[in-house]
């Protein structure tokens, strides 16, 4: 198989400096899919020195926002006219079944005209009242400069235009590295761009392992702002790699998402079967490798017992395979790496206690097709508690533990109860509960009576370790600029402060 060039600095694909390659996987057989360039420190050096020029001598920060607007406009456009093809690049890549890949490029199309309105919609800056007729004062808005962004594995295409659609509205240039796991809708992204008239050097991409690219991009000195989104442990260390230049950081570092469920929620049995269908949404979509996945069940213990067991029963009956498949519902995981953890992650519950459910295992090999793939059956842990270490750190699979509580205060405190803070979600009948929840809970989204939907007009982020800054909404825009203070006196004269 001949490998393809993707590595794009100063408007020129290219091959690795090195002349070195990397297997992309097919997660469903194993097999490889395509044979990328493998970049290096000498690669990410020429896509930021590229994207250095084209910030401090090129027209791109200088062009007129109804241009920038425009052009974000275009690649929507473009997106929508390779939506099939794009989402079976995703779909092969990931192993998310094919009409996630089709969600995923409607959210991007999505993403892409948000800050193409947002951008055209602002004024020519903020007048700030100084107290006197004779001054006039402004806070206007400036590109921060050249961008790393780093995007993760799970969500390349969307993670990728959280980020360079708010940088390009700004008027920054930037160079991308996506995962090496799933770099191919990236690449087709940025080719995209190009194809939309975006100015040489302004998008550049380099695809390669974290060590060494994406450490150099964060630590590179003629880099202004750096974005990651990831793991915690990555992350940090990334973070402080590029904090240590006196950068704009802006970490997403995961999260551990409890999904409250009361027993109001289930009086019905209309309201029953929506809490269970929700719960299964939550923890088992694209085989839970979400970052918001709902994997931690908080339920009334009055519900706790026919809950589970509808909820294990349908999870047995969720059909695995390759996620290109007619009838497929849950893809595999994305490596074996990411197999090999899950299983591990179960092994140390069911060690410390937790009742397997439903699931626990790799389905037989007559079960799912290819039988070469890295897949895991859905599985539910019961009678879990707060000490096991599938309950404190993010699995990232199809696994999905359940905690019960007695007391609208015990739910609460069990939700809290973790160092990550992303999202979160609280299902009740009685509304005034509900909020008053929601209120409580300390996550950076919450839903109510729902799971996993986003606005790109609503700020996405969370608390405590989960990261540092917002993606999306008004914010996701404000993280790639700088505010300027402009102050004019309109009537100069002499101080007279010192005497001379």
């Amino acid at each position: 198989m001949s490998s393809i060039e993707t590595i794009h600095v100063d408007g020129v694909w290219l091959a690795a400096a090195s002349g070195a390659t990397r297997e992309v996987l097919d997660p469903a057989d194993a097999t490889t899919l395509q044979l990328v360039s493998e970049g290096g420190a000498q690669d990410a050096d020429a896509a930021v020195a590229a994207a250095r020029r084209a910030f401090d001598e090129g027209d791109w920060p200088r062009t007129a926002v109804a241009e920038r607007s425009a052009l974000l406009r275009r690649v929507a456009d473009l997106l929508q006219r390779d939506r099939e093809e794009i989402a079976l690049i995703e779909s092969r890549d990931t192993g998310k079944t094919l009409e996630e890949g089709r969600v995923d490029v409607d959210d991007v199309t999505n993403a892409f005209r948000y800050f193409a309105d947002v951008v055209m919609n602002e004024s020519g800056g903020r007048v700030v009242d100084a107290g006197s007729p004779d001054v006039h004062s402004v806070v206007v808005h400036e590109p921060v400069g050249v961008c790393s962004l780093i995007t993760p594995w799970n969500y390349p295409l969307l993670q990728a235009s959280w980020k360079i659609a708010p940088a390009l509205a700004a008027g920054n240039t930037f160079v991308i590295k996506p995962s090496e796991v799933t770099p191919l809708s990236t690449v087709h992204l940025v080719k995209l761009l190009v194809e939309a008239g975006l100015p040489a050097g302004v998008a550049n991409i380099v695809t390669g392992a974290g060590l060494p690219v994406g450490q150099r991009l964060a630590e590179h000195p003629d880099v202004d702002l750096f974005s990651f989104t990831g793991g915690l442990v990555s992350g940090t260390k990334a973070g402080a790699a590029a904090v240590s230049g006196a950068k704009k950081i802006a970490l997403e570092l995961g999260g551990k998402n409890p999904n409250v469920v009361f027993a109001d929620a289930c009086a019905t049995e209309e309201g029953f079967d929506t809490a269970v269908d929700q719960a299964l949404n939550a923890a088992f979509i694209h085989s839970g490798q979400v970052c918001s996945a709902g994997a931690r069940l908080i339920i009334e213990e009055s519900v706790r017992d026919r809950f589970v067991s509808e909820l294990a029963r349908r999870a047995e009956k969720i059909k695995l395979g390759r996620g290109t498949e007619d009838g497929v519902e849950c893809g595999p995981l994305v490596s074996q790496q990411q197999l090999d953890k899950v299983e591990a992650y179960v092994a140390s519950a069911l060690a410390e206690g937790a009742q397997l459910r439903c699931g626990g295992a790799r389905p037989k090999p007559s079960d799912v097709r290819p039988a070469t793939g890295y897949f895991y059956a859905p599985t539910v842990l019961d009678g879990c508690h707060r000490e096991m270490k599938v309950i404190r750190e993010e699995t990232f699979g199809p696994i999905l533990t359940v905690e019960t509580f007695t007391t609208e205060d015990e739910a609460v405190a069990l939700a809290n109860d973790t160092e990550y803070g992303l999202a979160g979600a609280v299902f009740s009948a009685d509304t005034a509960r509900a909020r008053r929840v929601a209120a409580r809970l300390r996550h950076g989204t919450v839903w109510i009576n729902d799971y996993h939907p986003y606005l790109p007009q609503a700020e996405w982020g969370g608390f405590g370790k989960s990261g540092i800054g917002r993606e999306l909404g008004p914010t996701g825009l404000d993280e790639y600029r700088e505010s300027k203070h402009i102050y004019e006196n309109l009537r100069p004269e002499p101080v007279r402060w010192f005497a001379g």
